[in-house]
């Protein structure tokens, strides 16, 4: 992301906000913050995010300038995390995955499906619509489901009492915004994932949130479920950003409840795709979410979490049927009112940069610059 763009990728209220980030110096990786309006350099006093999320009170650090000033020359943005865990949460919106599985059932009969739905319904009344996952209703509309014909392993995680939760992206190998996102060269069928991320301490305490592209290939998951980690775990597949924003009086969990996240695709052949996710349609709360991932681990530099999404595209971008899937050069923008914008152009994960400052790097690159004892 160029510095001259910084301003647009930042929430409307971003000078009542409190935001972590970071950015790639001359120098190495360096840890930025904005407080009213204003653009920090925290590296000295705190070297790493997650370091900088467990203690969330800083001197101040020193002041670059104006937001609107951008990054100083020669500066470019990276993800706004670095060695926390990676993790992802994926059928959280259990409406969406019954309503596949009735789709599926009736192949494409509306008509069918309206009669299926209602059968459900005479059964289990208003659960098909407002089921808590794990709860009583749940596991009567899954015996319904069962009696049906119509069980999957993936309503077993939609609507059942454990969620599904898996480790999305090695640690340090996010991109940010205005980075290039890679799908694998040899997928078909693929798709952005436009989703809140959760960013927590090493107590499993959800301190803040963002944004995240959790790229989906589903030609791979969809073959099977135990392709999931190759479909998942790609070079440039996991976007993160544009900024932490940390929680205060302005911005808490609960807008993180209400959150509304926008998705934009925009092809090099005119090609329009406009999508919306709304998390007051999530199955399961972010803090049950972020509970099921600590469960009895512990992340010693806090982890973050996908919350998954309720948009799969399937508007027709070629032949009638074929559904969409991307083209390189796709533009993609997340964005979201309190969190900003995440924007990445679509490569392949072959041609995409590739990953080359792991933790040993990015720990030399400190120990450099006097600073390793600040991480």
């Amino acid at each position: 992301m160029s510095a001259d763009n910084l301003i647009e990728i930042l929430p409307q209220d971003h000078a009542s906000g409190w935001f972590i980030g970071r950015a790639l110096t001359p120098d190495g990786p360096s840890v930025i913050a904005i407080r009213d309006g204003l653009l920090f350099d925290l590296t000295d006093e705190v070297a790493s995010v997650s370091g900088a999320v467990a203690r969330r009170t800083f001197s101040g650090g020193r002041k670059i300038g104006p937001v609107d000033g951008g990054l100083p020359v020669g500066w470019s943005l990276l993800s706004p995390i670095d060695l926390q865990c990676i993790k992802a949460s994926g059928v959280t919106f259990a409406l969406s995955a019954i309503e596949r599985v009735i789709e599926e059932r009736a192949r494409g009969d509306a008509a069918k499906a309206s009669e299926i739905r209602s059968q459900l319904e005479d059964k289990v009344g208003s659960g098909i619509r407002s089921v808590v996952p794990g709860s009583e209703a749940a596991s009567e509309l899954k015996a319904a489901l069962i009696d049906a014909g119509m069980w999957s392993q993936y309503l077993e995680v939609a609507i059942g009492p454990d969620a599904e939760i898996f480790s999305k992206s090695p640690v340090l190998s996010s991109v940010g915004s205005g980075a290039k996102i890679g799908v694998r060269s040899d997928s078909s069928w693929n798709n952005p994932e436009p989703e809140i991320v959760l960013v927590c301490d090493s107590r499993g305490e959800v301190v803040g949130a963002t944004l995240g592209n959790d790229v989906n290939l589903r030609d791979f998951e969809g073959r099977s479920a135990l392709l999931l980690s190759k479909a998942k775990d790609n070079t440039a597949s996991c976007s993160i950003g544009p900024f932490v924003r940390l929680f205060d009086e302005d911005f808490t969990i609960d807008h993180v409840r209400e959150a509304v996240v926008e998705l934009v695709i925009e092809g090099r052949d005119g090609y329009r795709l406009e999508g919306t996710n709304r998390m007051s349609e999530i199955s399961r709360d972010p803090l049950d979410l972020a509970g099921q991932c600590l469960s009895e681990h512990h992340y010693p530099d806090g982890f973050v979490l996908f919350c998954g999404t309720l948009f799969a595209p399937t508007q027709d971008r070629d032949e009638p049927g074929a559904g969409f899937t991307h083209k390189m050069g796709d533009r993609v923008t997340i964005r979201s009112a309190k969190l900003g914008s995440l924007v990445n152009t679509v490569t392949t994960s072959r041609d995409a940069p590739p990953w080359e400052m792991g933790f040993a790097e990015f720990a030399r690159n400190l120990a450099s610059r006097g600073l390793i004892d600040k991480i």
